[in-house]
């Protein structure tokens, strides 16, 4: 009779337990790929910190999206391509139903995973880097080169020294020298400058420089021998600074070097300080520690002993990046469940849906504190970048400060672009384009 009792007594526990544990297992989980080891720690590491804090964030101020909290693990990939596709597998299973989507963090990985989403069914997040094709989501329907491709990036430098120049004309007979990271990523931008270069009349000079760019001594000597007009570099990490140490050395002038969105963050110029004055380079988002969100993070983050890395390096240009890249994903989630079922952990199909019908417009970006952060940002089941919009800014010897005005890329040259490089893609992988059907489902 006491052994009954006692089973009874187990049932019913396990009953009432039974709620609980449903409710305990409303957590939406999001793989978090890293490198805060090796050459690239110094910027993979801010980047990895700020998409940590704002979910942490999101958990302290709003209980998470709905009541859903939202949970993490990181993996370190050493901006290695094989690690990273490691990283991915012993990741996308866990979670309730599986990983809600990946930032890979690096275009080498990017391109390696391309192949395996689809069959996953888990998005890819590309902010600002990846494959410039995957614009279209007709054919890459589970990447999102989010606010900007490297092609993007391109064609907004041309337009604004263009426009240093006096007009797109006036390029013609220049000599722009591409000085990029010899792998996926510093090769992307060539495809637009080849096509700029055959629209205005420039001379495109190609110098690559073997990861991780700790070595440019051969490259800046080409640069000195080619002397040209301006300088575009393609770099990451310690390439950055690096380069910036050998234009100063070979006496080539920053203030006409133009940097992507990768190569204009603290880590780049600090360590050369004033020797960098003058350097230029694009980016996507605002930094400092006005914004809201900033400030919410700084209150109810770290205030709290909960901060992911260092106070001061908050609101810095690529810890502000990683968190609109977090921030841009649980977007991707909270739409989802409008349609879904708010308070529902979503799949990785689901999400999809969400980041493929974002409508984050100055009333809502204002909801999130993001407010001079980013632009406005809208996407579609054939749009998967959402928007263009990117500035100038510029190293006075102790911080960036923008100089520019807004760009946006000009469609009329990248969407055939687009539509070429995906449908070749479509081609070899015997893929067909997604229907108005499918896009709809």
């Amino acid at each position: 009779m006491k052994t009954f009792i006692a089973c009874a007594a187990l049932a019913a526990l396990q009953l009432f337990a039974a709620p609980a544990a449903v409710a305990q297992a409303k957590e939406q989980f999001f793989p978090l790929l890293v490198y805060r080891t090796g050459p690239y720690s110094p910027n993979g590491t801010p980047w990895a910190n700020g998409k940590q804090d704002y979910i942490k964030l999101i958990n302290a101020r709003d209980g998470g999206v709905n009541g859903v909290k939202l949970t993490y693990e990181e993996c370190e990939t050493g901006y290695a391509t094989d690690k990273g596709v490691e990283c991915y597998e012993r990741l996308k299973g866990k979670g309730q139903f599986g990983a809600t989507l990946f930032d890979p963090q690096a275009t080498g990985i990017t391109f390696a995973l391309t192949d395996k989403v689809p069959h996953d069914k888990i998005p890819l997040v590309t902010l600002g880097y990846g494959l410039s094709a995957s614009a279209d989501g007709g054919v890459f329907a589970w990447n999102f080169p989010l606010m900007g491709s490297y092609w993007t990036a391109a064609d907004v430098l041309i337009q604004h020294l263009g426009k240093k120049e006096g007009g797109l004309d006036k390029l013609r007979g220049k000599k722009i020298a591409l000085v990029y990271h010899d792998s996926p990523f510093g090769k992307e931008p060539i495809p637009l400058l080849e096509e700029r270069s055959k629209m205005h009349g420039f001379e495109l000079v190609k110098i690559p420089v073997t990861a991780p760019g700790v070595e440019q001594k051969s490259a800046w000597l080409e640069v000195r021998k080619q002397r040209p007009d301006y300088v575009l570099l393609w770099g990451w990490g310690v390439m950055n600074s690096t380069a910036l140490k050998e234009a100063q050395a070979t006496g080539y002038p920053r203030e006409k070097m133009y940097g992507v969105w990768w190569s204009g963050a603290e880590p780049d110029v600090k360590d050369v300080g004033e020797g960098a004055k003058g350097y230029n380079a694009l980016n996507l988002n605002t930094s400092g520690q006005s914004p809201k969100v900033i400030q919410d993070i700084l209150k109810l983050v770290h205030d709290k002993g909960q901060g992911t890395g260092p106070r001061d390096e908050v609101g810095s240009v690529l810890y502000t990046r990683g968190l609109v890249i977090q921030a841009l994903a649980v977007e991707g989630v909270r739409r989802a469940q409008e349609r879904f079922g708010k308070g529902k952990v979503m799949t990785g199909e689901q999400v999809r849906w969400g980041l493929e019908n974002l409508a984050l417009d100055d009333k809502k970006l204002a909801a999130l504190g993001l407010t001079g952060v980013i632009r406005p940002i809208s996407t579609s089941c054939y749009d998967h970048q959402g928007s263009t919009w990117v500035r100038v800014h510029t190293w006075d010897g102790k911080q960036w400060a923008f100089s520019s005005d807004w760009y946006q890329a000009d469609e009329q040259i990248i969407k055939p672009m687009v539509k070429a490089a995906a449908d070749k893609y479509a081609s070899e992988k015997k893929l067909t384009r997604r229907t108005p059907a499918e896009c709809q489902s």
